[in-house]
This record gives C-alpha cells, structure tokens and sequence, in this order.
C-alpha cells in the first residue's frame, strides 16, 4: 500500500504556470503507475494524467493535452504535474493517485490510493 500526500496547489492567473507534487510514502513506488484527477463541486471526478511505473508511459485527456506534463521520480518516490498555460476551467481539485497496476495508464488507469488533494485556482 502507499500513502499519497500532494503539495503545490494554490491561486495562479490565467496563463500561468503551477506546478504540483505528490509524495508517496511505501516499499514499492515503482511498482505502481501514478496519476492526477481533478474535480469540482457538481461535476465527476476526472482523469488529468497517469504515467506507468517505469514512467516509460504517459498518457493526459485532451483537455490538457500540450499544456500539462506528469513526471515521476521513483528515486524520490514522487510524482509531478506541470501545468503550463492555465486556464480558469483548469479551477479544480487536484488529487494524486496510485494504481497497484505498474502498467496502467490512459482510460485503463484505476487508482487503488488516493491522495487528500489540493486546491488550484486559476484567475480570469
């Protein structure tokens, strides 16, 4: 099992940049693929990014195709999102996942831990 913590969120203006962490505590990190969802009030959760164990895989929904990239570090059992070119609909919780499956990635992405999640706020 892992437990996530994430960090990084807070109040950016529209067409900036943030930049989120998530650190895993746990003996195996590389054996998990590593993901980000978001959600806000009214709406389901969301699939933002994932990124396979090895980090050899990385998928994103087209809603932040080009704009985020997720990253990972398995030496220090951490995993990233950068979020370029903010956008006020990009407003959300973020929550950072782990999936026992180290290959998981894209749709097939099927977190077994979530993290507590962080606010991101992006101003008009």
């Amino acid at each position: 099992q892992v437990q996530l913590v994430e960090s990084g969120g807070g109040l950016v203006q529209a067409g900036g940049s943030l930049s989120l962490s998530c650190a895993a505590s746990g003996r195996s990190f590389s054996s998990y693929a590593m993901g980000w969802f978001r959600q806000v009030p009214g709406k389901e959760r969301e699939f933002v990014a994932a990124i396979t164990g090895s980090g050899g895989s990385l998928s994103c929904a087209a809603s932040v195709k080009g704009r985020f990239t997720i990253s990972r570090d398995n030496a220090k059992k951490t995993v990233y999102l950068q979020m370029n070119n903010l956008k006020p609909e990009d407003t959300a919780v973020y929550y950072c996942a782990a999936d026992r499956r180290a290959t998981s990635y894209g749709l097939g992405f099927q977190p077994d831990y979530w993290g507590q999640g962080t606010q991101v706020t992006v101003s008009s």
